[in-house]
Protein backbone atom coordinates (compact mmCIF):
# COMPACT_ATOMS: atom_id res chain seq x y z
CA UNK A 1 0.00 0.00 0.00
CA UNK A 2 1.25 3.46 -0.87
CA UNK A 3 2.18 6.09 1.86
CA UNK A 4 -0.63 8.68 2.42
CA UNK A 5 0.40 12.33 1.87
CA UNK A 6 0.86 12.57 5.71
CA UNK A 7 4.20 10.57 5.29
CA UNK A 8 5.46 12.88 2.88
CA UNK A 9 8.10 14.75 4.51
CA UNK A 10 7.46 18.35 4.19
CA UNK A 11 9.16 20.17 1.00
CA UNK A 12 9.18 23.59 2.11
CA UNK A 13 10.45 24.02 5.81
CA UNK A 14 7.68 24.83 8.49
CA UNK A 15 8.87 28.74 9.72
CA UNK A 16 8.08 31.97 11.36
CA UNK A 17 8.98 35.21 10.40
CA UNK A 18 11.88 35.54 12.11
CA UNK A 19 13.53 32.28 10.56
CA UNK A 20 12.78 33.16 7.25
CA UNK A 21 14.81 36.28 7.81
CA UNK A 22 17.69 34.77 8.44
CA UNK A 23 17.42 32.79 5.03
CA UNK A 24 19.99 33.91 3.05
CA UNK A 25 17.84 35.17 -0.34
CA UNK A 26 15.61 36.85 1.86
CA UNK A 27 17.86 38.56 4.02
CA UNK A 28 20.11 39.61 0.86
CA UNK A 29 16.76 40.98 -0.99
CA UNK A 30 15.36 42.73 2.07
CA UNK A 31 19.54 44.46 2.08
CA UNK A 32 19.57 45.32 -1.49
CA UNK A 33 15.68 46.89 -0.92
CA UNK A 34 17.18 49.03 1.87
CA UNK A 35 20.45 50.09 -0.40
CA UNK A 36 18.26 51.03 -3.43
CA UNK A 37 15.73 53.38 -1.14
CA UNK A 38 18.56 55.11 0.53
CA UNK A 39 20.06 56.17 -2.97
CA UNK A 40 16.37 56.94 -4.56
CA UNK A 41 16.45 58.97 -1.36
CA UNK A 42 19.45 61.14 -2.66
CA UNK A 43 18.88 60.83 -6.36
CA UNK A 44 15.32 62.02 -5.98
CA UNK A 45 13.81 64.21 -3.00
CA UNK A 46 10.38 62.55 -4.77
CA UNK A 47 10.70 59.01 -3.46
CA UNK A 48 10.18 59.88 0.14
CA UNK A 49 7.16 61.46 -0.02
CA UNK A 50 3.68 59.69 1.03
CA UNK A 51 2.39 60.59 -2.65
CA UNK A 52 4.96 58.82 -4.48
CA UNK A 53 5.41 56.24 -1.84
CA UNK A 54 1.38 55.35 -2.19
CA UNK A 55 1.69 55.09 -5.53
CA UNK A 56 4.45 52.71 -5.28
CA UNK A 57 2.23 50.72 -3.11
CA UNK A 58 -0.92 50.63 -4.92
CA UNK A 59 0.45 50.02 -7.85
CA UNK A 60 1.99 46.93 -6.00
CA UNK A 61 -1.76 45.68 -5.62
CA UNK A 62 -3.01 44.20 -8.44
CA UNK A 63 0.76 43.19 -9.48
CA UNK A 64 1.02 42.00 -5.83
CA UNK A 65 -2.34 39.41 -6.05
CA UNK A 66 -1.05 38.03 -9.37
CA UNK A 67 2.62 37.42 -7.75
CA UNK A 68 1.08 35.38 -5.31
CA UNK A 69 -0.65 33.26 -7.95
CA UNK A 70 2.35 33.10 -9.94
CA UNK A 71 4.41 32.06 -7.51
CA UNK A 72 1.78 28.82 -5.92
CA UNK A 73 1.85 27.46 -9.75
CA UNK A 74 5.98 27.92 -10.07
CA UNK A 75 6.21 25.84 -6.94
CA UNK A 76 3.92 23.47 -8.38
CA UNK A 77 6.13 22.72 -11.45
CA UNK A 78 4.15 25.39 -13.57
CA UNK A 79 3.99 28.77 -15.57
CA UNK A 80 1.27 30.71 -16.49
CA UNK A 81 1.79 33.25 -19.40
CA UNK A 82 -1.81 34.02 -19.67
CA UNK A 83 -2.48 35.80 -16.34
CA UNK A 84 -2.20 39.60 -17.66
CA UNK A 85 -4.67 38.65 -20.57
CA UNK A 86 -6.75 36.75 -18.55
CA UNK A 87 -7.23 39.34 -15.75
CA UNK A 88 -8.28 41.63 -18.89
CA UNK A 89 -10.72 39.55 -20.33
CA UNK A 90 -12.09 38.33 -16.84
CA UNK A 91 -12.54 42.32 -16.75
CA UNK A 92 -14.02 42.60 -19.62
CA UNK A 93 -16.73 40.05 -19.08
CA UNK A 94 -17.24 41.53 -14.72
CA UNK A 95 -17.89 45.44 -16.51
CA UNK A 96 -20.31 44.04 -18.98
CA UNK A 97 -22.32 42.53 -15.72
CA UNK A 98 -21.68 45.41 -13.70
CA UNK A 99 -23.58 47.50 -16.93
CA UNK A 100 -26.61 45.66 -16.94
CA UNK A 101 -27.57 46.85 -13.53
CA UNK A 102 -26.91 43.58 -11.67
CA UNK A 103 -25.67 43.69 -7.59
CA UNK A 104 -21.89 44.39 -8.00
CA UNK A 105 -21.11 41.18 -5.73
CA UNK A 106 -22.94 39.53 -8.14
CA UNK A 107 -20.30 40.90 -10.86
CA UNK A 108 -17.58 40.39 -8.68
CA UNK A 109 -18.07 36.48 -7.96
CA UNK A 110 -19.13 36.49 -11.64
CA UNK A 111 -15.61 38.20 -12.56
CA UNK A 112 -13.50 35.81 -10.29
CA UNK A 113 -15.60 32.76 -11.64
CA UNK A 114 -14.83 33.01 -14.73
CA UNK A 115 -11.18 33.48 -14.18
CA UNK A 116 -11.05 30.85 -12.54
CA UNK A 117 -12.88 28.95 -15.13
CA UNK A 118 -10.18 29.44 -17.24
CA UNK A 119 -7.20 27.97 -15.19
CA UNK A 120 -9.55 24.75 -14.72
CA UNK A 121 -9.55 24.31 -18.71
CA UNK A 122 -5.94 24.75 -18.50
CA UNK A 123 -5.26 22.42 -16.12
CA UNK A 124 -7.39 19.79 -17.77
CA UNK A 125 -5.83 19.98 -21.06
CA UNK A 126 -2.31 20.06 -19.34
CA UNK A 127 -2.78 17.46 -17.28
CA UNK A 128 -5.12 14.86 -19.50
CA UNK A 129 -3.44 16.04 -22.87
CA UNK A 130 -0.43 15.96 -21.09
CA UNK A 131 1.14 19.46 -22.87
CA UNK A 132 2.99 22.21 -21.33
CA UNK A 133 1.96 24.81 -18.82
CA UNK A 134 4.28 26.69 -21.41
CA UNK A 135 2.02 26.01 -24.65
CA UNK A 136 -1.10 26.00 -23.17
CA UNK A 137 -0.89 29.13 -21.17
CA UNK A 138 0.98 31.19 -23.89
CA UNK A 139 -1.76 30.13 -26.52
CA UNK A 140 -4.48 30.99 -23.85
CA UNK A 141 -2.87 34.34 -23.56
CA UNK A 142 -3.53 35.26 -27.49
CA UNK A 143 -7.04 33.56 -27.54
CA UNK A 144 -8.07 36.05 -24.32
CA UNK A 145 -6.36 38.99 -25.78
CA UNK A 146 -8.24 38.25 -28.99
CA UNK A 147 -11.68 38.09 -26.98
CA UNK A 148 -10.89 41.34 -25.36
CA UNK A 149 -10.65 43.20 -28.45
CA UNK A 150 -13.56 41.12 -30.40
CA UNK A 151 -16.22 41.85 -27.59
CA UNK A 152 -14.86 45.68 -26.62
CA UNK A 153 -14.17 46.35 -30.46
CA UNK A 154 -10.92 47.49 -29.09
CA UNK A 155 -12.61 50.71 -27.19
CA UNK A 156 -12.37 50.45 -23.84
CA UNK A 157 -15.42 50.33 -21.06
CA UNK A 158 -16.32 53.06 -19.16
CA UNK A 159 -17.34 52.72 -15.34
CA UNK A 160 -17.85 56.04 -14.38
CA UNK A 161 -21.94 56.46 -14.23
CA UNK A 162 -22.23 52.88 -12.73
CA UNK A 163 -20.06 53.62 -10.19
CA UNK A 164 -21.47 56.75 -9.04
CA UNK A 165 -24.71 54.26 -8.78
CA UNK A 166 -23.03 52.33 -6.22
CA UNK A 167 -20.55 54.77 -4.33
CA UNK A 168 -19.79 51.70 -2.03
CA UNK A 169 -18.51 49.53 -4.44
CA UNK A 170 -15.64 52.04 -5.26
CA UNK A 171 -14.13 51.88 -1.90
CA UNK A 172 -12.61 48.09 -3.27
CA UNK A 173 -10.57 50.26 -5.68
CA UNK A 174 -10.57 54.17 -4.60
CA UNK A 175 -10.90 53.91 -1.17
CA UNK A 176 -8.71 54.03 1.38
CA UNK A 177 -8.26 53.69 5.73
CA UNK A 178 -8.44 56.97 7.65
CA UNK A 179 -7.85 58.94 4.14
CA UNK A 180 -4.06 57.20 4.52
CA UNK A 181 -3.59 53.86 3.34
CA UNK A 182 -5.45 52.08 -0.21
CA UNK A 183 -7.93 49.70 0.90
CA UNK A 184 -6.46 47.60 -2.43
CA UNK A 185 -3.56 47.42 -0.58
CA UNK A 186 -5.60 46.11 2.77
CA UNK A 187 -7.14 43.62 0.05
CA UNK A 188 -3.95 42.49 -1.18
CA UNK A 189 -1.79 42.16 2.27
CA UNK A 190 -4.70 40.04 3.67
CA UNK A 191 -4.05 37.66 0.48
CA UNK A 192 -0.71 38.02 0.63
CA UNK A 193 -0.28 37.25 5.03
CA UNK A 194 -3.02 34.02 4.37
CA UNK A 195 -1.46 32.51 1.61
CA UNK A 196 2.30 33.16 3.27
CA UNK A 197 0.66 31.03 6.32
CA UNK A 198 -0.78 28.46 3.98
CA UNK A 199 2.81 27.87 2.04
CA UNK A 200 4.52 27.49 5.76
CA UNK A 201 1.70 25.56 7.47
CA UNK A 202 -0.93 23.77 5.29
CA UNK A 203 -0.90 20.22 3.96
CA UNK A 204 -2.27 21.09 0.81
CA UNK A 205 0.58 24.01 0.22
CA UNK A 206 3.06 20.84 1.12
CA UNK A 207 1.72 18.28 -1.98
CA UNK A 208 2.38 21.62 -3.80
CA UNK A 209 6.00 21.62 -2.97
CA UNK A 210 6.28 18.20 -3.31
CA UNK A 211 4.72 17.79 -6.88
CA UNK A 212 6.91 20.57 -8.16
CA UNK A 213 9.72 18.92 -6.88
CA UNK A 214 9.73 15.27 -7.92
CA UNK A 215 6.48 15.00 -9.62
CA UNK A 216 7.27 10.64 -10.17
CA UNK A 217 8.03 10.48 -6.35
CA UNK A 218 4.80 12.35 -5.17
CA UNK A 219 2.82 9.55 -7.30
CA UNK A 220 4.42 7.39 -6.02
CA UNK A 221 3.22 8.61 -2.51
CA UNK A 222 -0.05 9.03 -3.34
CA UNK A 223 -0.64 11.99 -4.57
CA UNK A 224 -3.07 13.18 -6.87
CA UNK A 225 -0.45 15.16 -8.92
CA UNK A 226 -2.76 16.14 -11.81
CA UNK A 227 -5.42 17.79 -8.90
CA UNK A 228 -2.85 19.70 -7.49
CA UNK A 229 -1.59 21.05 -10.84
CA UNK A 230 -5.30 21.72 -11.71
CA UNK A 231 -5.89 23.31 -8.03
CA UNK A 232 -2.60 25.96 -8.87
CA UNK A 233 -3.95 26.79 -12.32
CA UNK A 234 -7.56 27.65 -10.77
CA UNK A 235 -5.96 29.44 -7.82
CA UNK A 236 -3.42 31.64 -10.50
CA UNK A 237 -6.08 32.56 -12.53
CA UNK A 238 -8.54 33.49 -9.84
CA UNK A 239 -5.83 35.76 -9.18
CA UNK A 240 -6.30 37.24 -12.06
CA UNK A 241 -9.53 37.42 -11.40
CA UNK A 242 -9.46 39.13 -8.26
CA UNK A 243 -6.70 41.70 -9.42
CA UNK A 244 -8.95 42.62 -12.19
CA UNK A 245 -12.13 43.86 -10.33
CA UNK A 246 -9.74 46.15 -7.67
CA UNK A 247 -7.93 47.07 -11.32
CA UNK A 248 -11.34 48.32 -12.98
CA UNK A 249 -13.10 50.01 -10.01
CA UNK A 250 -9.35 51.97 -9.71
CA UNK A 251 -9.58 53.05 -12.75
CA UNK A 252 -13.43 53.47 -13.05
CA UNK A 253 -13.45 51.28 -16.46
CA UNK A 254 -11.27 48.72 -18.49
CA UNK A 255 -8.52 49.52 -20.85
CA UNK A 256 -8.04 46.81 -24.17
CA UNK A 257 -4.37 46.88 -23.07
CA UNK A 258 -4.65 46.06 -18.80
CA UNK A 259 -2.58 43.70 -18.20
CA UNK A 260 0.00 43.91 -20.91
CA UNK A 261 3.46 42.40 -19.57
CA UNK A 262 1.70 41.47 -15.79
CA UNK A 263 2.62 37.95 -16.53
CA UNK A 264 6.36 39.06 -17.22
CA UNK A 265 6.33 40.77 -13.86
CA UNK A 266 4.81 38.15 -11.85
CA UNK A 267 7.24 36.11 -13.26
CA UNK A 268 10.15 38.29 -12.61
CA UNK A 269 9.07 38.59 -8.82
CA UNK A 270 8.79 35.39 -8.18
CA UNK A 271 12.33 34.58 -9.50
CA UNK A 272 13.79 37.30 -8.18
CA UNK A 273 12.40 36.33 -4.52
CA UNK A 274 13.83 32.47 -5.05
CA UNK A 275 11.36 30.98 -6.58
CA UNK A 276 12.59 28.24 -8.89
CA UNK A 277 11.81 27.72 -12.37
CA UNK A 278 11.59 23.93 -12.21
CA UNK A 279 9.71 23.72 -9.45
CA UNK A 280 9.23 22.63 -5.29
CA UNK A 281 10.76 26.09 -3.80
CA UNK A 282 9.68 29.48 -3.02
CA UNK A 283 8.23 31.78 -0.89
CA UNK A 284 5.20 34.12 -0.95
CA UNK A 285 7.42 36.52 1.16
CA UNK A 286 10.19 35.84 -0.77
CA UNK A 287 7.69 36.38 -4.30
CA UNK A 288 6.93 39.83 -2.74
CA UNK A 289 10.07 40.94 -1.73
CA UNK A 290 11.37 40.83 -5.57
CA UNK A 291 7.77 42.66 -6.12
CA UNK A 292 9.02 45.10 -4.29
CA UNK A 293 12.35 45.44 -5.32
CA UNK A 294 10.76 45.34 -9.24
CA UNK A 295 8.47 48.39 -8.44
CA UNK A 296 11.10 50.28 -6.89
CA UNK A 297 13.13 50.21 -9.86
CA UNK A 298 10.12 51.03 -12.02
CA UNK A 299 9.58 54.12 -9.64
CA UNK A 300 13.20 54.79 -9.97
CA UNK A 301 13.41 54.74 -13.78
CA UNK A 302 10.39 57.32 -13.87
CA UNK A 303 11.65 59.75 -10.97
CA UNK A 304 15.08 59.50 -12.96
CA UNK A 305 13.48 60.32 -16.54
CA UNK A 306 14.89 57.06 -18.00
CA UNK A 307 13.04 57.16 -21.47
CA UNK A 308 10.10 54.48 -21.64
CA UNK A 309 12.22 53.03 -25.00
CA UNK A 310 15.03 51.28 -22.52
CA UNK A 311 12.58 50.41 -19.69
CA UNK A 312 12.05 46.94 -21.04
CA UNK A 313 15.32 46.61 -22.17
CA UNK A 314 16.23 46.90 -18.44
CA UNK A 315 13.23 45.05 -17.09
CA UNK A 316 13.83 42.04 -18.95
CA UNK A 317 17.51 42.35 -18.11
CA UNK A 318 17.24 41.99 -14.69
CA UNK A 319 14.49 38.84 -15.34
CA UNK A 320 17.67 37.19 -17.51
CA UNK A 321 20.21 37.79 -14.65
CA UNK A 322 17.62 36.31 -11.69
CA UNK A 323 17.24 33.38 -14.31
CA UNK A 324 20.74 32.83 -14.81
CA UNK A 325 21.27 33.03 -11.13
CA UNK A 326 18.45 30.19 -10.44
CA UNK A 327 20.12 27.92 -12.81
CA UNK A 328 23.96 28.32 -11.43
CA UNK A 329 22.21 27.61 -7.88
CA UNK A 330 20.47 24.28 -8.85
CA UNK A 331 23.39 23.50 -11.04
CA UNK A 332 25.62 23.63 -7.32
CA UNK A 333 23.04 22.17 -5.62
CA UNK A 334 23.12 19.18 -8.09
CA UNK A 335 26.99 18.75 -7.94
CA UNK A 336 27.21 18.95 -4.03
CA UNK A 337 24.29 16.34 -4.31
CA UNK A 338 26.12 13.68 -6.34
Amino acid sequence: MGKTTKDVPAVQKKTGVLATLKGMHELSLILIILVFGVFLTFASPIFLTWTNLKTVLSGMSTDGIMTIGMAVILISGGLDLSIGSVMCLSMVIGARVLLTGANPILAVLVTVAFAAAIGWAQGMVITKLNLTHFIVTLCTMGMARGMVLGLTGGRPISLIARLEEVPWFKVVGQGSIGGVVPMQLLIFLALAVFMDFMTRKSAPMRRVFYTGSNEKAARYSGIRIDRVKIAACIFCSACAGLASVIYMVKFSGVPVSAGTGAEMTAISSCVIGGCSMNGGKGTIFGALLGLMLMSLVTNAMNLLSVPTTWQNFITYSILLLAVVIDVIQQNRAKKKAS
